[in-house]
């Protein structure tokens, strides 16, 4: 049985960046990626990785008081009402940021050769792959049996 309050990430991938809580892309993820590592079963997985310190230059919230919040055994619907009482963002401010999160790419020609080569690397002739929510998606599915 799977236990989603201390999820083994060695066994099974963290939501997706698209799955949102509160209208927040990627704080599902986050909290996944969090709760793994308090357990020690991260995998490679990292908690504070790039696009988690965008959830947190976006919402002002320090990374180590929000581990301390997932720590402290809250749920994901009580680590929500604490990010909206930290970052006191608005609905559609939240809303935008997420669209926009989604559809993050790699900017130039260097990152997208990046994400060219990390499809190469996968055995992967997709070329639907734009965002970094995209590549993460295939990613965890290859990583986890599925074939590109």
């Amino acid at each position: 049985m799977v236990n989603l309050s201390a999820p083994d990430l060695t066994q099974h991938p963290p939501r997706s960046v698209r799955v949102r809580l509160g209208g927040y892309a990627h704080l599902s993820r986050l909290l996944d990626k969090a709760r793994a590592s308090l357990a020690g079963k991260a995998a490679e997985y990292h908690y504070n990785c790039p696009l988690d310190q965008r959830f947190f230059a976006f919402t002002g919230i320090n990374h180590e008081t929000m581990l301390a919040e997932i720590k402290s055994g809250k749920t994901d619907v009580q680590i929500l009402e604490w990010v909206n009482t930290t970052s006191k963002r608005p609905i559609n401010e939240v809303i935008a940021w997420s669209a926009w999160l989604e559809q993050l790419g790699p900017g130039g020609a260097p990152g997208h050769e990046w994400i060219a080569e990390t499809l190469k690397g996968h055995g992967s002739a997709r070329d639907d792959i734009r965002s970094f929510a995209d590549l993460l998606d295939l990613d965890d599915y290859i990583s986890y049996g599925g074939k590109a």
